[in-house]
């Protein structure tokens, strides 16, 4: 079975769900994804979600402006329908496409919804070999209304041992609180285990955000930064020109 793959599978997709609660600072990396949207000075009427899993990031744009309309784009069956759940008040203003990013095809089918005020992703492109992720980083541009943002909330490398370490220690701490909570009985050595291991490891390709930048850069994105940074976890964005 291919990395790929393993992200159409229920079971790995519920043990994502479930462990997004000891990312650290994860509401906070979402507000800051809406206070950057906000510098638009004006509602956002259409979106585009990439690797939308269960949707919670057009959950926020939505809650802010309601009446956008958005495409959630993920390849994983599963993810789309937690999404679709998630979602059920807006499902006439939103369209779910099961495509694979990975492919530079996946752009055919996408036009026809936009082009978009807004496209986010979060979690999702870290997967994509360094060369496919400087192209889709150019066909999201291709995307962009002027005067539009990308943001991607996104794990990334680090050049510091001590910074990893001290990711992985976080979450392993704080996914051992979370099992204490619910009742459960592993222990600490049990998830730290579990968290070395896990089968959707082999799938993160990390690259650096400073990188992952200069990249968006040299395609012509303004208003380049990273804007939220903890551990191995960045908020970046850039703007196509008006």
């Amino acid at each position: 079975m291919t990395t790929d793959e393993i992200w159409k599978l229920p079971a790995i997709v519920d043990r994502f769900l479930s462990y997004r609660a000891a990312i650290p600072l994860a509401q906070e990396q979402i507000s800051v994804m809406m206070s950057i949207l906000k510098t638009r000075q004006r509602p956002v009427e259409t979106f585009l979600d990439l690797g939308c899993g269960d949707g919670i990031l057009g959950a926020a744009i939505l809650g802010e402006y309601p009446m956008a309309r958005g495409v959630l784009v993920d390849f994983s069956e599963p993810m789309l329908e937690q999404a679709h759940e998630q979602l059920q008040e807006y499902a006439s203003q939103l369209s779910f496409e099961n495509l694979d990013y990975g492919d530079p095809a996946w752009i055919n089918n996408v036009p026809a919804y936009g082009p978009f005020d807004v496209i986010v992703s979060g979690y999702s492109i870290h997967h994509q070999p360094d060369e496919r992720k400087q192209e889709i980083y150019q066909e999201i541009y291709s995307l962009l209304k002027p005067g539009a943002w990308f943001v991607n909330i996104e794990h990334v490398s680090s050049v510091a041992q001590t910074n990893i370490d001290l990711f992985e220690d976080h979450y392993v701490t704080a996914r051992y609180a979370i099992e204490q909570r619910n009742g459960g009985t592993r222990s600490l050595e049990q998830i730290a285990e579990e968290y070395t291991n896990r089968p959707d490891k082999a799938a993160n390709i990390l690259s650096s955000v400073d990188i992952q930048c200069d990249w968006l850069r040299e395609i012509g994105y303004e208003e380049v930064d990273c804007y939220f940074r903890i551990y191995e976890l960045a908020v970046f964005a850039g703007r196509k020109p008006i």
